[in-house]
């Protein structure tokens, strides 16, 4: 029987069963081409695919006719799910997995199930560490030689991920699976982080089907700012008292596989999970504090601390057994040193971090047991990479109860901390801890976050389990790999070859390996296919090449951040070290003076790397790299007009007040009975402004970093009809070209209200993870005194008007800054 007759045959049967006739209609087959259920995969390195050719027939009649559905497309069979994990600012060393303190019961028994990589390396810094992971290819390549907020006009730095580096969920996804995207991300351009898009690099033009997270560096666990669900910004925790986004994320990640199973279970899945822990602000729940701060882990002090570590990493054999400690830094304190209110200051920052720790990787466990409970762990790869980047030291030397400070050069004193202990950790801070505790959790590496040049900046422990495949549970790996390797990893599991062209764009081929030949016990101890890595993150650089490492010494520390006074000649401003990882694993023993030829060929390996994946200019001031002026909506202008309420743009796309003169004018109508609310705003709680009506007084108020809030008020209500208010900002003529004073002057129907002169304004950010938001507050308060989140305002805005003055941080102005403080460092 041919197709047109099995077709007539089947049809005439499915009639005559329908209408009395008796007949049995057959069934088609999953494999039977055309049919419904018929899946095809693509096998191919040009995506996405053409549409196959149509495997019915036509004819003048339907019922004569044979139809061909396109085939569904998926993966091979057998392909597993993957499940991606990034923990967010941890050391090699904070996790009982690779021999750290806080209690990670998930990660050790992901470890006991599968295998151990105790040389896996990330680029030091969030946004260059996501980017090569997601993409397969080194950070500068794809843009991300900075993170997002320090992004310059520089191929390697600009923030925009290339179409010719699609990231590997979009591959899987033209390959058939479903793709997700849970918690940070670090990698939209600040001048699309908006709800008005565009959208091409968020994770739904990057490849994904879903996203749930926060776009930008870090956010409140407890009122998130920059919240979204897919391009929607959500507002979750208002009205709900206790919430958190560490349980919140994997509430969502549990629903989401638990509904794609049920609705397809066929089809696999692949989920970046990427949680803002452990990265400031430290925000674990009290229960979480509770449990961990009766453990007492710290209390003998970092020093007595990072020897534990050490002694649990080489039982373990997580480090090589030639591995020698460090010496403490001299630059840090020792604990002993220290006076009774330091050490309890430094214990309560560091049981946060700890609880917020356990408390992450306690969700995690969650979305586990959800994947075990559906019977699906067996076939998920899971990779658990335990770090984007080396412990972070971006808290000052004596910790923060506000990490906006430290963006802003701003550092507080032990005795301004000490009264904010009782709330460290709550949504009344936003903490962040010492700088010691950074080395310590880093153990046994030298040096932290920031710093490419050490393995205290780039070496990370992750953790793989696929029970399928990989049979050697609780092995330890010790090939050297990168995060660009894990894209090709997960395409060689799923069976999927590496794309040539995406959505007709030429594919850079991956600069990523695929791991899968360190699964087999077999090759345990095989040499790694990885022989060559560069690194490189604010002029802090490194090249990794057959077992030797060269790597500049910093020349700034990141605890300094906008204060520092970094070399501009940043190519020969850095002295070199050399050493041999074989014999010191913990670069302890500088071999440059013994070996020049060597250091001088490596450095000449490390600039043709450079040249080849977009590193230069290089750059180490953080200075330069966030003030500079950006492209997008706010690109030029000088005047924004807004008609009517609007939230939950970010600053990228917001006027800048900063550093400049300015103009805000309320064009407003009171109706009878009076009005209160915020009329605009931008930041919150931890530094910020408002203009706003409270108790019907036109308001306008200053957060300097919750330190200071200078405020402007008119002394009577505004009564029913139309008003002009209009907030007036005068830089002064002469001072520095950030922070510069300056006065205020608040007008109502031209009337001046109120006048006050400021020596300083806030340097160079407000809180990035609090909006831009016009008739209403989104997030918290500037002044909580005066109200409370949404305070929507009760009137009518006709028109508010922004008016930007010229900026102090010209061009010229940034570079002579640099200079300066480069000449105070030659001092």
């Amino acid at each position: 029987m041919n197709r047109r007759q099995l077709f007539l045959s089947t049809a005439k049967a499915a009639l005559l069963a329908a209408f009395g006739g008796g007949w049995r209609a057959t069934e088609a087959k999953a494999e039977t081409p055309g049919s419904p259920s018929a899946t095809e995969f693509p096998d191919s390195k040009v995506l996405p695919t053409p549409t196959p050719p149509f495997s019915g027939f036509i004819q003048p009649n339907y019922i004569e006719s044979m139809p061909g559905w396109p085939p569904t497309v998926m993966p091979p069979e057998g392909a597993p799910n993957v499940l991606l994990i990034l923990i967010d600012d941890a050391g090699f060393g904070s996790n009982t997995a690779f021999g750290g303190l806080v209690p990670t019961p998930t990660l050790d028994k992901l470890a006991a199930r599968g295998l151990r990589y105790t040389q896996m390396h990330n680029t030091a810094l969030c946004s260059p560490t996501r980017a090569a992971l997601l993409t397969g290819r080194n950070h500068h390549a794809v843009g991300f030689g900075i993170v997002a907020e320090g992004s310059t006009g520089y191929p390697g730095y600009n923030s925009v991920t290339p179409p010719e580096t699609a990231h590997g969920a979009a591959t899987l996804k033209e390959n058939g699976y479903s793709t997700a995207w849970f918690g940070k991300n670090h990698n939209v351009p600040v001048w699309e982080a908006s709800p008005q898009g565009p959208f091409t690099n968020w994770p739904i033009g990057q490849g994904y089907d879903y996203f749930y997270g926060f776009v930008g560096g870090d956010t409140s666990q407890w009122e998130p700012g920059c919240l979204f669900r897919n391009m929607t910004c959500i507002h979750p925790y208002m009205g709900n008292p206790g919430w958190n986004l560490v349980t919140a994320m994997a509430d969502d990640c549990i629903d989401y596989i638990t509904t794609q199973t049920a609705t397809d279970p066929k089809r696999p899945w692949f989920i970046h999970y990427a949680p803002g822990a452990t990265h400031a602000p430290h925000h674990p729940t009290p229960e979480w504090v509770e449990k961990i701060g009766a453990m007492h882990l710290f209390d003998e002090g970092w020093n007595a601390v990072t020897e534990r570590i050490f002694a649990n990493q080489k039982k373990l054999g997580v480090v090589p057994a030639n591995a020698e400690l460090p010496p403490w830094p001299d630059f840090l304190p020792k604990w002993e040193t220290l006076s009774p209110d330091e050490k309890r200051l430094y214990l309560r920052q560091i049981d946060i971090w700890a609880a917020y720790m356990a408390y992450s990787d306690h969700e995690i466990g969650r979305i586990v047991r959800k994947i075990e409970d559906l019977g699906l762990f067996d076939n998920t790869l899971i990779i658990f990479v335990c770090g984007d980047n080396g412990m972070s030291a971006e808290g000052s030397m004596h910790g923060t109860p506000n990490e906006v400070a430290y963006f802003n050069g701003f550092a507080f004193t032990v005795e301004q901390m000490l009264p904010l202990i009782p709330a460290w950790g709550t949504d009344q801070t936003y903490p962040h801890f010492a700088v010691p505790w950074a080395f310590a959790m880093d153990t046994p590496y030298r040096w932290c976050k920031q710093i490419a040049s050490h393995l205290g900046g780039t070496r990370t422990g992750m953790v793989v389990t696929w029970p399928r495949r990989i049979t050697d549970a609780g092995g330890i790996r010790s090939q050297f790999h990168h995060v660009i390797d894990i894209v090709p990893t997960i395409l060689d599991a799923a069976g999927i070859p590496q794309p040539t062209m995406v959505n007709g764009i030429a594919q850079r081929p991956y600069d990523g390996v695929s791991m899968a030949y360190t699964w087999d016990k077999a090759n345990a101890a095989a040499a790694s296919t990885r022989t060559t890595q560069y690194f490189e993150i604010l002029g802090n650089r490194a090249i990794y090449h057959d077992g030797w490492m060269a790597n500049t010494i910093p020349a700034v520390t990141p605890w300094e951040g906008v204060a520092g006074h970094p070399p501009v000649d940043v190519l020969n401003g850095f002295k070199w070290e050399l050493f041999n990882l074989g014999d010191d694993p913990t670069q302890t023993n500088d071999l440059s003076a013994q070996e020049p030829a060597r250091l001088q060929m490596m450095q000449e390996l490390w600039m043709i790397e450079a040249v080849r994946n977009q590193v230069l200019p290089l750059n180490a001031s953080q200075l330069a790299v966030l003030t500079v002026d950006r492209p997008g909506p706010a690109a030029g202008r000088t005047q924004f007009v807004y008609t009517a309420p609007m939230t939950s743009n970010e600053f990228g796309v917001a006027p800048s007040i900063i550093n400049r003169s300015y103009t805000i004018t309320a064009e407003i109508e009171v109706p009878e009975g009076g009005a209160n609310g915020v009329l605009v705003t931008q930041g919150g709680r931890f530094s910020g402004y408002a203009l706003y009506l409270m108790d019907g007084k036109p308001t306008f108020t200053m957060n300097l970093l919750d330190i200071k809030r200078p405020k402007w008020q008119a002394g009577a209500a505004l009564p029913p009809g139309r008003h002009r208010i209009v907030f007036d900002w005068k830089m002064d003529a002469e001072g520095m070209a950030v922070a510069r004073g300056g006065s205020g002057t608040l007008s109502v129907d031209g009337g001046k209200v109120a006048q006050l002169s400021l020596p300083h304004t806030q340097p160079i950010i407000w809180a990035w993870d609090e909006t831009f938001d016009v008739g209403r507050d989104t997030g918290t308060s500037v002044d909580e005194d005066d109200y409370h989140v949404p305070f929507a305002f009760t009137g009518t805005i006709e028109k508010i008007t922004f008016d930007l003055g010229e900026t102090s941080m010209t061009p010229e102005a940034i570079k002579a800054m640099m200079e300066a403080l480069a000449k105070k460092r030659d001092r």
